[in-house]
């Protein structure tokens, strides 16, 4: 399968997460990927016109300005015809004021989102909730190991994953608002509410971290870990994105994202409820 990996404006360290998204992917055996790189945040978006329809996936390691009006009707075709999206983590932060990418994305943050962008989305006594209350839209607490916990067993993307699992030290966003439609939230983490966070305390809820969303005939995975400091290049090592339980879940969702289904075998190194596990340069394991 062919993946579409663009990238070129972020506040977080894509010069570094990009480079690893292509490993990630393409040490399945399923995928090739290709990159583009689009100018700098404030530069003319008019020449950046991707050939979505060549691709089974694009994935989006972004948080810049909005695309040109036919880059955008081009990504929409591609998404309705049965395209697939994935996105992590700071992507989220994308395109607040386009109405079909937020459905797409199923809930996202930041960018003057408030109460109008939709409910919040989280889990509660073995439901999702959508939540219309005022707020705005994300927040994050900082690098903390957090526990996950797999709300759909028998998605594709979820199936054989323990139902606990330790993820390495990562941001936790929570507090995420969106139109919320055909969204499936297949794991989530724990939002402690007497841990600081970026604008105040956490939600003390169990909020998405990774879902599945449907929209027409095509699929987007969207997973809310995988944090690389800003610098350019990054200032610390990608321990997020290094984690078996990002790597693994990244793969499979990309792969359910492009096909429908997922074929990849859970790796026997994959975390459990109480140790993490993690590798180095996010490199596959010896065989």
């Amino acid at each position: 399968m062919k993946a579409l990996l663009l990238n070129g404006q972020s506040h977080h360290g894509w010069l570094a997460s990009s480079p690893l998204v292509k490993k990630i992917l393409e040490q399945t055996g399923l995928f090739s990927v290709d990159v583009m790189t689009r100018g700098p945040k404030g530069s003319d978006m008019t020449g950046f016109r991707p050939e979505f329809d060549g691709y089974d996936l694009v994935v989006l390691d972004d948080g810049g300005d909005p695309w040109s009006e036919p880059t955008n009707e081009a990504f929409l075709e591609y998404i309705s015809a049965g395209g697939g999206l994935a996105l992590f983590h700071h992507s989220c932060q994308l395109f607040p004021q386009w109405p079909e990418f937020n459905e797409i994305m199923g809930v996202g943050g930041w960018g003057r989102r408030t109460e109008k962008a939709g409910p919040r989305l989280y889990w509660r006594d073995g439901t999702v909730v959508r939540d219309h209350g005022p707020g705005n839209a994300g927040d994050h607490i900082d690098w903390l190991e957090n526990q996950i916990d797999t709300r759909e067993p028998d998605h594709p993307i979820t199936r054989g994953l323990p139902e606990k699992w330790l993820h390495t030290s990562d941001e936790l966003y929570f507090n995420l608002r969106g139109p919320g439609k055909n969204v499936d939230v297949i794991a989530t983490a724990y939002v402690d509410p007497k841990v600081e966070s970026h604008s105040g305390y956490g939600s003390g809820e169990h909020e998405p971290v990774l879902m599945a969303i449907q929209y027409e005939k095509g699929r987007c995975f969207h997973t809310t870990l995988g944090h690389v400091d800003g610098g350019v290049p990054a200032d610390h090592r990608p321990v997020a994105m290094e984690c078996v339980g990002f790597i693994a879940t990244f793969q499979r969702g990309c792969e359910w994202a492009a096909s429908g289904d997922v074929t990849q075998a859970v790796p026997g190194d994959f975390p459990t409820e109480n140790a993490v596990s993690t590798r180095a340069g996010c490199e596959a394991p010896s065989s």
